[in-house]
């Protein structure tokens, strides 16, 4: 079987956790344990002081009450800047951010320097990602050469070089009839067909959402319409062609609705919101921050609401950062001029949590869901908290609040839209793939101490 998700090797993990809240949707689980991990797999879960330390010279015992664990999160949506633009991350402190954020594994974008349009480009990369990922990394390589629209990859042999799917992540597939190839191609080589939907005749030389805040600012705008026409011709082109299509992180109400017509009818499509479109609207682009600069932008508080309800119910099926790192000289410039995007992957939860759960607006559990369910999408294993199920775990203080970006950030770069904000909710250890991916200081009883 291909291999498909790539890291550094690195010891099994051998730990207790111990009084911990365990809360796993899928599994049911929503009480305190003690969780006993051994040579990287969940071994035992017990009622609280009832399982016996973890073994080896190098076994710990992490002390939890009053904390929760859960299910490692998974990405399916972010930029590693590797190959060619590492001055902004790269695969080893890209990692490192998304395991500080509790991710246990992430999809990463082909839209570098090469494109990722070659197998042997993907397989370049993946064997760096085997030296430099502290958590296991998939790849999706590009629709069309170079991101051009036109002619398409030789995606079987991407396929078979790794590839989880394909995407022009940062433009979109044009032309209709090149899509339509490219989906008839997807349904004869496997993997997921996942769109950034925008129609550059729409959207032009727009820099924030097209409305009455930018005619305020007199910036020029996008219009939700350049996105949401978009995903209605192409959820109905899945549907024509039977193919499997994931919707990149809507921005509109515009677009929920032509997914939830597309899903009524039967179209094989998913969908993704990211924590900036959930959270925040474009009223805060008055500040003229490029750190709220993104693409999609930032819309109106009506749009908020409907993504949100539909992340909810399901509709949405999915939360991604699409995190976006730049550099610091590249974002200090005026707004207009900056490039898109923000990172999240460090701060993706607790800027979920502090806003939406501790709100009302959110449960829980749906958030854990959701932030987990970008591996169904690519036919991933979902993480679960189960006995011999590898470790893929995420242990979170939910009363610790921080201030973003105050002691620095594990990714290269510093573009986060909620830097300055005080969070809650913070990541203490990762286990991804039964290995410790992260951990932050906190009380741990020596194993030969009783």
């Amino acid at each position: 079987m291909t291999q498909r998700l790539f890291q550094r090797p690195a010891a099994p993990a051998e730990i207790l956790i111990k009084n911990a809240h365990v809360l796993d949707p899928r599994t049911g689980l929503d009480e305190t344990h003690d969780v006993l991990v051994r040579d990287g797999h969940i071994a035992e879960l017990g009622s609280p002081g009832s399982l016996p330390e973890a073994g080896g010279p190098d076994g710990q015992s992490i002390e939890a009450a009053g904390m929760h664990l859960f299910p490692g999160f998974v990405d399916p949506h972010v930029h590693l800047r590797t190959p060619g633009q590492e001055y902004k991350e790269d695969l080893e402190t890209g990692t490192a951010a998304a395991a500080a954020g509790g991710f246990c594994a992430v999809i990463a974008m082909p839209n570098t320097a090469p494109v990722l349009d070659d197998a042997a480009i993907l397989r370049s990369l993946s064997e760096a990602a085997t030296r430099q990922a502290r958590i296991p990394v998939g790849f999706l390589a590009s629709i069309t050469h170079v991101l051009g629209g036109a002619a398409l990859t030789e995606m079987a042999e991407l396929r078979d070089a790794g590839a989880l799917g394909f995407t022009d992540d940062g433009k979109p597939v044009v032309s209709a009839g090149t899509l339509r190839k490219a989906l008839q191609y997807q349904r004869l080589c496997g993997g997921v067909i996942a769109l950034h939907e925008e129609d550059p005749a729409l959207s032009r030389d727009g820099v924030m959402h097209e409305g009455a805040v930018s005619a305020r600012l007199g910036i020029a705008g996008i219009p939700s319409l350049s996105e949401s026409t978009m995903v209605a011709r192409d959820a109905a082109l899945a549907l024509y062609e039977n193919a499997r299509v994931h919707f990149q992180h809507l921005s509109c109400v515009e677009s929920v609705q032509a997914i939830a017509h597309a899903k009524q009818a039967g179209a094989h499509v998913s969908a993704e919101a990211c924590p900036h479109h959930l959270m925040l609207t474009d009223d805060i682009v008055r500040t003229l921050d490029s750190r709220f600069k993104m693409n999609p932008p930032l819309r109106t508080e009506t749009d908020r609401r409907a993504l949100l309800d539909a992340l909810k119910s399901g509709l949405i099926d999915c939360v991604a950062t699409d995190h976006a790192p730049h550099a610091r000289h590249e974002k200090e410039v005026p707004f207009e001029q900056a490039p898109m995007g923000t990172t999240g992957l460090e701060t993706a939860f607790a800027a979920l949590f502090t806003e939406l759960v501790l709100s009302g607006e959110l449960q829980l559990e749906t958030l854990v869901e959701r932030m987990t369910n970008g591996a169904a999408l690519y036919e991933l294993p979902v993480p679960r908290i189960a006995i011999d199920e590898p470790a893929n775990l995420t242990l979170v203080d939910l009363e610790a609040r921080y201030e973003v970006g105050a002691q620095g950030y594990a990714s290269r770069s510093a573009n986060c839209c909620f830097h300055g904000r005080t969070l809650q909710g913070k990541v203490l250890l990762t286990v991804a793939a039964g290995t410790v991916a992260h951990q932050a200081p906190m009380p741990v009883k020596d194993p030969a101490v009783r």
